[in-house]
């Protein structure tokens, strides 16, 4: 009789997502009475092997099995990833607000640390959640590696414009007329900006699809690993343009400000630049050692 071979998932798994069932064979059992399950619970079922049990007739795998947590609705998904954009954009801009509105208090050093902890704080709240892509050039460069489904690109693209406008409008009613202040705009010619900017993103996504799919990068430093490459960015190009690495990040404050000065620059460098960084990343990391071993499940290293 031929076994059904176990399914596999068709992508890989992204940040917060679960990895591909143990039994992905079996099919979920149809109803037959008032106390039936509607679903089989080997549907959910992970295993790992443990170790190795040395019998009289040979060697004996041992396998520990265990349930994964429940799937996230993507209502959920989408609120988290609204939530964290709004906390991202209200604390990135405010610094460089009061910074203005202070003769330069803040300093550069403050808004690096300023943006580094926002990020580290919100992906270490969200990003099991969400993924915690806070940026439209993140989901677009997952969705074009196949590490995100397209289907909800829009969704997530939306979630995180209305929140930059929400984050930046409530900056304006809180600091007006000092909201000049958080708009990202260059200070030097327009090739020099876009190239900045592409570079930014570049070094950004190369972080995150490395902490966010290899799960040999160490995943539970994620936050802090995005975090401090933020705060880098932000020391190399923060004087210059802005260091926006964020369409939504420019999108927002530029509204609420009525400034749109070289926005073309910070809504297309850095989708070229994360999809440049993903893709670099994903053609010069090791092959999978375990990628043909079906008793060792894909996860996520993105995984809190």
């Amino acid at each position: 009789m031929e076994t059904e071979a176990p399914a596999t998932p068709s992508t890989p798994g992204t940040p917060g997502t679960p990895g591909a069932p143990l039994f992905g064979g079996f099919k979920p059992s149809r109803s037959h009475g008032p106390h039936s399950f509607k679903k089989s619970l080997l549907n959910s079922f992970k295993c790992l092997n443990v170790e190795t049990l040395v019998t009289e007739e040979g060697t004996l795998p041992t396998v520990s099995c265990y349930l994964p947590p429940p799937p996230i609705s993507l209502a959920r998904k989408v609120g988290a990833e609204f939530i964290g954009t709004m906390i991202l954009i209200f604390a990135g801009t405010a610094t460089a607000i009061v910074n203005q509105q202070s003769q330069g208090s803040e300093t550069l050093i403050g808004l690096a640390g300023s943006s580094g902890l926002a990020v580290m704080i919100v992906i270490l709240s969200t990003g099991h959640i969400s993924g915690a892509h806070l940026n439209p050039s993140i989901t677009i460069a997952f969705a074009a590696l196949k590490h995100f489904p397209w289907k909800h690109v829009p969704v997530y693209i939306g979630a995180q414009i209305l929140a930059s406008i929400c984050a930046a409008f409530t900056l304006k009613a809180v600091f007006h007329p000092m909201m000049g202040g958080g708009v990202t705009v260059p200070s030097v010619d327009y090739v020099q900006a876009y190239a900045l900017e592409f570079i930014i993103t570049f070094n950004l996504m190369f972080v995150v699809t490395a902490v966010a799919t290899d799960t040999r990068a160490v995943g539970e430093l994620a936050g802090i690993a995005v975090g401090a490459t933020v705060m880098l960015n932000i020391l190399i190009a923060g004087p210059l343009t802005g260091a926006s690495m964020n369409p939504v990040r420019t999108l927002g404050p530029a509204i609420a400000a009525n400034n749109f000065k070289g926005i073309w620059i910070y809504l297309t460098a850095p989708i070229l630049g994360a999809l440049a960084g993903a893709g670099i990343y994903t053609a010069v990391k090791l092959p999978e050692e375990d990628g043909n071993d079906p008793n060792k499940p894909r996860q996520p290293s993105f995984r809190r």
